[in-house]
C-alpha cells in the first residue's frame, strides 16, 4: 500500500466552505462577518505593502508589478480588490466550487485574477514565488498547521512578505468569536470554527521563525457594534493580523 502524501486539507472544512459558495458575494449572506472585515484588513496590507516598496497608497494601481498568492480565497472577495490595485493575483482555494464562483464574478467584474482549484502543497511544489502570500482566515481551517505554514513561506521571494489572520484560542475568543458570533448572534454558520483548531499568536509565529519568516508587524483587530465596523487594536485576544518577511539566506543563516 502507497503511503499518502502529507497533506493540510480537511475534506470537512472544504466540503462546509463549498455547499454556501453561492453566497460568498452577498453582503448580508452567511458571509456578511468577512464583508464587514473585509475594510480594515484591505486597508492593513496595502499600507504596509506601499510602506515597504515605497509607494503611494492612494495612487492608481499602487500594487502594480507585484504578484500576490491569496491562498485560501473563497470567493475572491481578497483577491479582486488587490488586482483592483494592480498587483498580480493568484487566488488559489482547494473547493473547486468556490473558484468557479470566483472565477464568474471577477468575469462579470472585469477584473483579472488567476483563479486556481489548488493547494498551498501543489503550488510549493510547482516553484511558485511571490512577492506577497495572504494567509487569511485559513489557518484555523486546515488539518497541519505546521506543514501548511511551511508551505506557505516557501513560496514568499526573499525579501517577500506574509500577511497572516486568524482567531486566537482563549476563552475570550470562544466567548466572542464560537459562542457569541455563531449560536446567539448567528453571524455564521454554526460550526464555522472548532475551538481546539484556533492558532495562538506564538505558536503561528513559532511556525513563521522555523521558516525563516521574521515578524515585522503584528495587530488585534475587535469590532465596535457602536460604529457597525472592524478596527485594528492592541487586543490580539480575539481576531489578530500577524506581518512576517522572508529573510534572505545570509540572514536566516544567522537566526
Amino acid at each position: 500500500m502507497v503511503n499518502a502524501a502529507p497533506t493540510t486539507i480537511d475534506q470537512a472544512e472544504v466540503d462546509r466552505f463549498s455547499a454556501l459558495a453561492e453566497q460568498w458575494w452577498d453582503p448580508a449572506g452567511k458571509f456578511r462577518p468577512l464583508h464587514k472585515f473585509n475594510p480594515v484588513r484591505l486597508t492593513y496590507i496595502r499600507d504596509n505593502i506601499c510602506k515597504r516598496h515605497g509607494r503611494d497608497p492612494n495612487r492608481e494601481n499602487p500594487l502594480s508589478g507585484l504578484r500576490i498568492l491569496d491562498i485560501g480565497c473563497g470567493g475572491g472577495l481578497l483577491s479582486e480588490p488587490m488586482a483592483r490595485l494592480g498587483a498580480d493575483v493568484v487566488g488559489a482555494d482547494a473547493s473547486e466550487t468556490n473558484i468557479e464562483v470566483a472565477r464568474i464574478h471577477a468575469n462579470q467584474s472585469g477584473i483579472a485574477v488567476d483563479y486556481r482549484a489548488t493547494t498551498a502543497e501543489a503550488l510549493a511544489e510547482a516553484g511558485e514565488q511571490f512577492d506577497i502570500v495572504l494567509n487569511m482566515e485559513v489557518v484555523e481551517h486546515v488539518s497541519d498547521v505546521s506543514l501548511f505554514m511551511a508551505k506557505c513561506a516557501q513560496m514568499v521571494k526573499p525579501d517577500g512578505v506574509m500577511f497572516v489572520a486568524t482567531i486566537n484560542r482563549t476563552p475570550k475568543a470562544y466567548a466572542l468569536a464560537i459562542v457569541a458570533a455563531e449560536r446567539v448572534l448567528r453571524w455564521l454558520p454554526r460550526g464555522t470554527h472548532q475551538y481546539e483548531k484556533l492558532v495562538r499568536p506564538a505558536e503561528l509565529e513559532t511556525a513563521l521563525n522555523a521558516n525563516s519568516m521574521k515578524i515585522i508587524d503584528r495587530t488585534g483587530v475587535f469590532f465596535n457594534p457602536l460604529a457597525d465596523q472592524w478596527r485594528l487594536s492592541r487586543d490580539m485576544d480575539v481576531n489578530y493580523m500577524i506581518l512576517a518577511e522572508k529573510m534572505a539566506s545570509s540572514d536566516s543563516s544567522r537566526h
